[in-house]
């Protein structure tokens, strides 16, 4: 076989701390006027750039291999296009829509986020998670059983479209917040959404839209329900009528979903030999809505059917009010599930995407969208799979997958029409799996983080019988509290204890019933010690610890004598990585001054990649003293933690480094 040689670079260079680079760099100072650098100019390329960042798909366009991409983009498009037209069918019925309407969240949507999004995998539309939370406002404010809210705009509408319009207004309005949250730059804040959370958040998800697609199975009439213990009235309301379930509807789903099941087993155990997945749910949605034309379900058998295409209509201004409490988290939401898969897709095919252009891109897409009557849009994992799985390389596949739809909307949309809603329920529940085999995460979690596993269930049973809005709003303060309970240990505490275990023992020495041996410190009186609670003097315990008058210095890691106990301190070395920290307020500043607490009970501390402009505001502001020092700054995290290895190496047992971002 013929061998190829791998390139590589090796660099070799000193372990650098800031202090020794600045020893050895002479460092180039920009002319600044009143605190605007000179040298930074607005020219033509630098505009041109900041325009190419706000359009991404220039810049892969200009590097599209035409022969080797097309192919493998027109193929996954049109896979993606057909599995794109059944869920957007499916999920329209979660979002408590007419069934057409997910058709307009699986194109107009995807054609905006062609040109302004990052990420080239993923698969725009609809999203079972946050239709689920569209159609609890829809049911909330358009309710089957009752008066809808008074809201001008309703008046000579049918339900459909009241409802149609409120879905349309509550996208349009969590667009207006994402694009909002991009333009301001703080994509950042999905970080404060664990996956922890997110797995039992969608867990939750999963047991709400399965509940919901029963009726559809089952073929009741069972009006759309929201708000706390909602999924219990549902069940209700379900069982006290199961014995009109109509047979044809349940059989069909039956038939179906054991047909799928079977089919995408055989799709994941074989994936690596099938040149594509094989498209079962289309295949079968074909077979049902050909079966249903031939024995006319919708007459016969009292079957509820899709029907006819809907034509899109705007949103309303006046229904903003009525739901922007509901648009903040499924804004959060449907980004945070949207940029986590598009970041296992950029790693894996090795691209940058950026947060904050995703959510101007998401936030544009919904907006305009919702101008169209489509509802909120994101990723789904499946169709996300199914566009790279089959050899999708761009958006490319994106935008041929919209025109997919377009196709089915606007010239054989009349085909599915006797497409029974009970086959598009079947599809939804089968495509849970995943979602809802989540829950075997909780045993692991039990044994390797408790209170990570703490955060799972209160999240999942929180957004079970609370909803999902406010079973989102739970978890994030159960997170926050877990956060709060394990920073880790206290050091002023622990130097406080150790002040105290010190006054104890040079009361001992001086007693004599302490004295220094050959092992160490050894008690020689038999009667109780009482630990020193002497309070005198509160402002020397908070001092360092000084064993200057002492024989021997204390390891405050073995056993003390005469029954002192101090907490051990398990951890040596901090770094903080600063390559995110572009400045330092007051509140951050005094923050870092309680690193002194750190190095007083023999915690180095060590901060990393830290901007120059905040090391000379350090410098101004009198930062460094005989404890925190300059030299606990490193160019790097990989010369940090060389130099750590250097102090303690790594043959005992307790070593152990944290790092902080």
């Amino acid at each position: 076989k013929k061998r190829v040689k791998m390139k590589q670079y090796v660099v070799t260079r000193p372990l650098y701390s800031e202090d020794a680079f600045a020893d050895e760099h002479e460092k180039i100072h920009r002319l600044t006027k009143n605190g605007v650098c000179v040298n930074c100019s607005c020219d033509l390329k630098r505009a041109k750039n900041a325009a190419l960042s706000l359009l991404p798909f220039i810049g892969w366009m200009r590097i599209y291999q035409l022969k080797e991409w097309l192919l493998s983009d027109i193929v996954s498009g049109v896979s993606t296009g057909l599995v794109a037209v059944l869920q957007g069918l499916a999920y329209s019925l979660l979002a408590s829509l007419p069934p057409w309407y997910g058709l307009f969240t699986a194109f107009f949507p995807v054609i905006v986020y062609f040109f302004l999004g990052t990420s080239r995998h993923i698969s725009v539309g609809a999203f079972p998670v946050l239709s689920l939370m569209v159609g609890a406002v829809v049911t909330r404010l358009v309710p089957d059983e009752g008066p809808p809210v008074n809201i001008t705009g309703f008046e000579g509408l049918t339900i459909d479209e009241q409802r149609v319009m409120v879905a349309a207004s509550v996208t349009f309005l969590m667009g207006i917040m994402q694009l909002a949250m991009g333009l301001l730059q703080v994509g950042f804040i999905v970080m404060y959404l664990s996956d922890t959370l997110v797995s039992g958040f969608t867990t939750a998800a999963a047991v709400h839209i399965l509940v919901s697609q029963l009726k559809f199975v089952l073929g009741l009439v069972v009006p759309g329900l929201s708000g706390p213990l909602s999924i219990v009235y549902t069940l209700e309301k379900i069982f006290v009528q199961i014995e009109k379930t109509n047979v044809c509807d349940l059989v069909t789903s039956i038939l179906i979903m054991v047909v799928v099941f079977i089919v995408k087993e055989i799709n994941d155990r074989y994936k690596a030999k099938l040149p594509v997945p094989i498209p079962i749910e289309v295949i079968m949605t074909v077979i049902a809505c050909g079966v249903s034309y031939a024995f006319n379900f919708r007459v016969n058998y009292k079957v509820d059917v899709v029907g006819r295409i809907p034509s899109p209509m705007g949103p309303n201004m006046q229904i903003f009010g009525q739901t922007a409490v509901e648009a903040f988290p499924m804004a959060i939401v449907g980004f945070a599930v949207a940029f986590s898969v598009a970041k296992v897709y950029s790693v894996k095919h090795d691209y940058i995407i950026d947060g904050n252009q995703e959510l101007i891109a998401f936030g544009a897409s919904n907006i305009i969208g919702a101008a169209f009557k489509s509802f909120a849009a994101s990723t789904a994992l499946s169709r996300s799979a199914v566009q790279e799985s089959t050899g999708g390389k761009t958006q490319i596949a994106g935008l041929l997958s919209a025109l997919i739809v377009m196709v089915v909307t606007l010239a054989i949309g009349f085909l599915l029409e006797p497409l029974p809603k009970s086959v598009l329920g079947a599809v939804v529940i089968v495509n849970l799996k995943g979602m809802l085999m989540q829950i075997r995460e909780v045993p692991y979690l039990w044994r390797r983080d408790r209170p990570d596993c703490v955060v799972w269930v209160v999240t999942c049973l929180a957004s079970i019988l609370l909803g999902l809005d406010l079973g989102l709003a739970v978890g994030l303060g159960i997170e926050l509290l877990t956060v709060v309970f394990r920073v880790g240990f206290n050091p002023l505490r622990v130097l406080r204890k150790r002040n105290k275990a010190l006054r104890t023992i040079r009361k001992l020495l001086k007693k004599g019933e302490l004295q220094m041996t050959s092992k160490g410190l050894l008690l020689i009186s038999s009667g109780p010690i009482e630990e020193s609670e002497d309070e005198s003097n509160m402002e020397e315990l908070d001092q360092p610890t000084d064993f200057k008058d002492l024989p021997v210095q204390v390891n405050w890691n073995s056993e003390l004598p005469a029954n002192i106990h101090v907490p051990r301190v398990d951890v040596h070395s901090l770094i903080l990585d600063f390559s995110a920290v572009s400045f330092l307020d007051i509140s951050a500043l005094k923050g870092l001054k309680a690193l002194k607490e750190l190095i007083r009970v023999e915690v180095e501390v060590y901060i990393v990649a830290c901007d120059a402009y905040i090391l000379k505001k350090l410098h101004s502001c009198m930062f460094f003293d005989d404890e925190v020092k300059s030299s606990m700054f490193f160019l790097t995290l990989h010369d940090a933690m060389l130099h750590i290895l250097e102090k303690h190496p790594v043959d005992s047992e307790n070593t152990k480094v944290c790092e902080k971002v």
